[in-house]
Parts: C-alpha cells; structure tokens; sequence
C-alpha cells in the first residue's frame, strides 16, 4: 500500500458558540465545556495510541497550563490565536510564544478561528511555517473557497494545508460532516479522497465530546454529541490505523518538503 497520511486534528478552545446564537454562557463555562471535552479526547487517542495536532488558543492554554503541557509530550501544539472570538493582529504572534512557554516546544502551525482569513504576510511575520486555515469549497453565508488546490500549496511564501473534501464534488469532511452524516458514508467518502491525494486532513473540537445538549444551538451543531459521538470517534480511529498513518501537520510538512 503506498503511503497515506492521516492529519487528525482537534480546535482546543472555549466553547462559545452559543454566543453566535445569543444564548447565554459565562467565560467561565465556555472554558470548562472546553476542558471537559479536552479530556476525553485526549484519553480516547491515548487509547488508540493517536497521535493528533491540537490547535489551541493561548487564552484556554493559560488556564489549563499542566493539561497542555502533558498533551506536548506526545501531541503537535499549534497556535489558534489567543482567543477564540476576539483577534488583533499581533495576537498571531502573541499566541505562538505564550503557547511555545507553556510547552517548551516549538510552535510552527496556524489555524484561524472560524478559518478567518488574514493576509498570509502576517502569519509569516509572526514566524510560522505552515497555515491550516482553508476549507476548500463552498459553505453558504461564511466562505467560497472553490477555486482553491484541494492539497497543500503555498501562498504568498506560506505553505497552506486545507482542510479535505471530496474529491468530485468537493464535499466538506469537516466537524459538521463527521457528526450529521452515517457514518460508512462519511468513510467511504474519505477513504476515496485518501486513496486519490494520499492524505487527508481533517478537524474536530474537543467540546463537542462533551454533552452539550443543554445549550439549545442549531441541532446540526450539537447533536449527536457526548457519549454518541465518541462511539463515532473510535470506529473513525480504528479504522484510519487501518487505511493510513496518523501523523501530526508539522511531520507532513518535512514529508513533503
């Protein structure tokens, strides 16, 4: 079997989308939905022996200081800003240090909250090698990212790594898709987008493995989450050792460079 790399990969954030719907939700809460759901995913890839990359904002970093820095000795810290529903620029920066201090690791991946797109001159300038912040298809009311390489390409002196999608149609096998769609679609659409490009990258958050059914947030956002959806999480697992090898971004970019 020719090679075929794995890019799993989980958004470690506050948990303010219900915000986004004008429910209510104390910094306090987003930060605790946040870690709970950090925890279980961190113990079902210790499970599976997995081996992922977590962006992670610096603010939710800075309140779980030993969390994340139990999860560097086997995991790839990148950066997902400081915080996830404020940005200024010199958060790029800002965030890569803070997170580098906490993990006493090198922190060489970008991923912008919501996929927001900032000019990639920035991201450079704030010492990054890679940028993950690309869905290259259509999703009404937020992007239209169609013309874009489905694969790694570099923009601007930038190597971008986008999220996958379909290989004909380009269907999204983002969070959204993993959690609405059967899941021996969802696979079958993946294994093909695998076996033609020989990598696929794809992105989760921790706290929709917590139970968020509480907050009354669109249906396709929440549901099925908890105890449901980390059943969909290991069969997805145990078959991806199966069909390719999971490697963390910053080990795919001295793969293709």
């Amino acid at each position: 079997m020719p090679n075929r790399y794995v890019l799993l990969s989980f958004d470690v954030e506050e948990y303010d989308m219900p915000l986004e719907y004008d429910i209510p939700i104390s910094p306090q809460q987003q930060l605790t939905i946040g870690k709970e759901g950090l925890d279980i995913v961190l113990a079902m890839l210790g499970d599976a022996k997995a081996q992922v990359t977590l962006f992670t904002t610096a603010h939710f970093a800075n309140h779980y200081k030993n969390t994340i820095q139990q999860a560097a000795v086997t995991h790839e810290i990148a950066s997902h800003t400081y915080y996830h529903s404020h940005y200024k620029t010199e958060h790029l920066l800002e965030s890569r240090l803070a997170l580098q201090a906490i993990t006493n690791t090198t922190v060489t991946g970008l991923r912008m909250p919501r996929l927001k797109q900032v000019p990639m001159a920035d991201v450079l300038t704030a010492g990054y090698n890679y940028d993950a912040s690309i869905n290259p298809t259509w999703l009404p009311g937020r992007y239209n990212h169609l013309h874009l390489p489905r694969t790694h390409y570099i923009q601007h002196n930038m190597l971008r790594i986008p999220a996958s999608v379909s290989s004909l149609i380009r269907f999204p096998m983002f969070w959204l898709s993993f959690k609405n769609l059967p899941f021996n679609l969802y696979y079958n659409m993946l294994l093909g987008a695998l076996r033609k490009d020989g990598v696929v990258s794809l992105y989760f958050h921790p706290w929709e493995f917590a139970n968020i059914q509480q907050y009354p947030t669109p249906k396709y956002t929440r549901s099925p989450c908890g105890v449901a959806l980390q059943a969909k999480l290991l069969m997805l697992l145990t078959r991806l050792k199966q069909d390719g090898e999971l490697i963390t971004m910053q080990e795919y970019t001295t793969i293709i460079n």
